[in-house]
């Protein structure tokens, strides 16, 4: 049949012909690559604290440049979250039980949360910083806690209960971390050497054997050149940023430590991941401690300058800044402005906290445990800004425990303020996400989400890195003929024993060393060992090295 054209359909064909020759053509760019990510996260800390901070400062903090959204925070078994698990989710991507650090929960109760297949509970799950390590990238921690303490331990340990320093600083320190700048020294010392470690273990040593340099000052973080840091700046905790030049100038500041964390990390030409923790405006929040929020959350502010003023410079850096909970209830207003909150002035809110020039845990330090009236009443007018105490405080102040007296005066000074307080806990509403660089997230996130987008922009899937690492030993081993055991007759230094026939392996938990008929090598990656099902868990590359041995 003899085909025929309209000429409407002629008139169509040039019209599209004519639109395409005159119309620019469209080039859709490909994403900035991403090299490194740094994670910036203040613990316990809620819009009410950046908002007195702000205030305080007078002017925009640095986050305020970078707000992109909002982070949710419920774990697996609460609508609040602790640290741990929240610290859990973010590191590696899973939602867990309270006081579990970098393993799966063992029970899940909220909604929306999948139930886990029994096998898999309280398995290990590997963090971002693992798999980062994987890949060749730098790794760093910094915290003003001690570096074993919940949030930074959930990217460097994975253990059922946070409280165990000494098993998170053995995990740590063999995990090869590049740059470690903190406090929590006594927790890699023997107690021989005035340490808590009770399995006669000299971690510090163990670093040096291992390239690091170990340094506890200031002055030595300025001039250390190498590519490889320990820096342990107090023997547990570090101080609060206000009480740093009274009682503590040997240490840096959270900026000074996140600049030196950065100087050295970029070194490597892959890339680095970085986490850095304002732990204590959580501690502050605990004690209802106004003074200690402020001082640490203007000294959080600096360290994401810090970190803003490298990826701004450098172009392929992913910063990532939020909270793992809210904590204290801290509003700006109380039961006492319910009658006056619409005449609430800036004064009423500032004064008190300008007159304060330490925190409450300063406070503690200066009077090194007197009870001495005029003494009390001296140090609380001098450095905490209250002349005039009641019969009461001073009788509070009196018989406060060691280690306590922020949790006193801090309502002191909150009550002299327009500042309340709902607890003494933590609060479950959703947190602030700042992020700046290449793809930044922006919008409401879960915590989990957060691990998902660093793996990615780091070029790894968690998922693989689980299957590179957390291998079930008793599993693996017998895939090879291989029998396994642990043996406990040292408590506090566990071996995996893999036997067949007249061939032996040893695998001491907790550190990347596995020896083979006699010979020492090392893996990427530790081995688990889970006390609640018994079971260990390591990297694929111990497998490996046993059949490569001929087993």
């Amino acid at each position: 049949m003899k085909k025929t054209f309209s000429l409407k359909k002629v008139t169509s064909w040039l019209l599209v012909l004519l639109v395409t020759a005159v119309l620019p053509r469209v080039v859709y760019a490909e994403p900035t690559p991403v090299k490194n990510v740094i994670i910036l996260m203040s613990d316990g800390t809620g819009s009410t604290h950046t908002t007195i901070a702000r205030w305080y400062k007078g002017a925009p903090l640095s986050l305020d440049e970078i707000l992109a959204g909002g982070v949710r925070t419920y774990g697996a078994e609460s609508i609040i979250t602790d640290s741990a698990p929240a610290a859990t989710a973010f590191a590696t991507g899973y939602k867990t039980s309270d006081k579990f650090i970098g393993i799966l929960p063992d029970k899940v109760t909220i909604p929306g949360i999948p139930e886990l297949e029994e096998a898999l509970k309280t398995k290990p799950v590997p963090s971002v910083l693992e798999g980062a390590e994987l890949v060749g990238k730098a790794t760093g921690l910094v915290a003003t806690s001690n570096i074993q303490h919940a949030s930074p331990a959930s990217y460097s340990a994975h253990w059922p209960d946070r409280n165990n320093y000494n098993e998170i600083a053995e995990q740590q320190v063999y995990l090869d971390i590049d740059v470690v700048l903190s406090g929590g020294r006594q927790y890699l010392l023997p107690k021989e050497q005035g340490g808590k470690r009770g399995d006669g273990e000299n971690l510090i040593d163990v670093l040096k054997a291992k390239g690091y340099g170990f340094i506890e000052n200031k002055e030595e973080m300025a001039g250390f050149k190498g590519k490889k840091l320990w820096g342990m700046f107090a023997t547990d905790a570090m101080a609060y940023d206000a009480d740093r030049q009274q009682l503590a100038p040997q240490e840096p500041s959270l900026a000074e430590m996140t600049n030196k964390a950065i100087e050295i990390l970029s070194q490597n030409k892959k890339g680095f991941f970085l986490f850095v923790e304002a732990s204590k405006i959580d501690w502050a929040s605990h004690a209802n401690d106004p003074k200690g929020i402020v001082s640490d959350v203007l000294a959080y502010d600096a360290a994401v300058q810090t970190a803003l003023n490298f990826a701004k410079k450098d172009g392929h850096t992913l910063v990532m800044a939020f909270a793992d909970h809210s904590n204290g209830g801290m509003s700006i207003g109380s039961k006492a402005t319910d009658a006056t909150y619409s005449k609430t002035s800036l004064e009423s809110l500032l004064v008190p906290l300008k007159k304060a020039v330490l925190t409450g845990e300063g406070i503690e330090g200066v009077l090194k445990g007197s009870k001495d009236e005029s003494v009390i009443r001296q140090v609380m007018s001098e450095y905490y800004g209250i002349d005039e105490l009641t019969a009461d405080e001073v009788k509070a102040i009196q018989t406060a425990k060691k280690g306590t007296l922020s949790a006193v005066v801090g309502p002191m000074l909150s009550k002299r303020s327009v500042i309340g307080w709902t607890t003494t806990g933590h609060t479950g509403e959703d947190v602030f996400l700042y992020a700046y660089g290449p793809n930044h997230p922006v919008g409401i996130i879960e915590n989990t989400d957060l691990a998902r987008i660093s793996a990615k922009a780091l070029g790894f899937d968690l998922k693989e890195v689980d299957s590179k690492l957390f291998a079930e030993a008793a599993q693996a081993f017998s895939s090879i003929g291989a029998s396994v055991r642990v043996d406990d007759a040292d408590k506090e230094n566990k071996v995996l024993i893999v036997s067949k026939g007249f061939k032996r392996a040893e695998i001491p938990i907790s550190k990347n060393v596995i020896k083979i008929n006699g010979k020492s090598y090392e893996m990427k990656g530790i081995a688990v060992w889970e006390p609640r099902n018994g079971k260990v868990y390591l990297p694929q590359q111990a497998v490996e090295l046993v059949k490569a041995a001929g087993f």
